[in-house]
């Protein structure tokens, strides 16, 4: 859902897959695999955001995006192992999620949850 990318488009040819695809390319930038739409309306919404509320969106909020966006496909590759049991466990998956969504929302800021997805 965040690529943009079906794991039966054409790109994935032999031994490249999606779920491989997401692997190689996290280690250049999350804005290099994400579909471009999610930043567009990142920026379009801080842009209406900022006119409708007299406010100035620093960009540390589209970091904090990134950083979010960073993570949830860190937790889609884990959980996309080719084996089962190298994948997380729901009760894992949730907790991973319940941090991103305080991370984007900035709950715990001071000692709180952060979002640290291994691989």
């Amino acid at each position: 859902m965040f690529t943009g990318k079906r794991p039966t488009d054409a790109m994935f040819e032999g031994s490249l897959t999606l779920h491989n695809f997401v692997k190689m390319a996290m280690a250049e930038q999350v804005a290099n695999i994400v579909d471009p739409t999610l930043f567009q309306q990142l920026v379009m919404g801080e842009a209406s955001s900022s006119i409708n509320n007299s406010q100035n969106q620093s960009p540390a909020s589209i970091y904090k995006v990134q950083e979010c966006l960073t993570s949830i496909l860190k937790l889609g590759i884990a959980c996309s192992n080719e084996l089962p049991r190298d994948r997380p466990d729901i009760k894992e998956i949730v907790t991973q999620l319940h941090a991103i969504k305080n991370t984007l929302l900035g709950v715990g800021v001071h000692g709180g949850m952060r979002a640290s997805i291994a691989t």
